[in-house]
């Protein structure tokens, strides 16, 4: 399935993104290795793991909508690792 797959790059994506931001910052900064800047990019792998699960989990009723609300997972805690992001600089 197309879908499945482009789920999945999004949520590679938009949590690479967030990991590479949070590099860009520190080195901006000088603050290299922060304890901040680590549990952002912390979040962001244990929330990859979490999606990508639930994305491979093959025991559910309505598919559509389950990939619906990884969807809308991503989203909301993608916010919420970008707000803490705005924070560390």
């Amino acid at each position: 399935m197309a879908n499945i797959r482009e789920l999945k790059k999004d949520i590679n994506y938009v949590l690479g993104d967030i990991i590479e931001a949070v590099y860009i910052v520190e080195a901006s900064n000088n603050k290299y290795g922060s304890k901040e800047g680590s549990e952002i990019i912390d979040g962001a792998i244990t929330t990859f793991d979490d999606l990508i699960t639930k994305v491979n989990m093959k025991s559910v009723d309505n598919k559509k909508e389950h990939l619906k609300n990884v969807r809308k997972e991503l989203e909301e805690k993608a916010r919420e690792l970008v707000d803490k992001l705005n924070t560390l600089s």
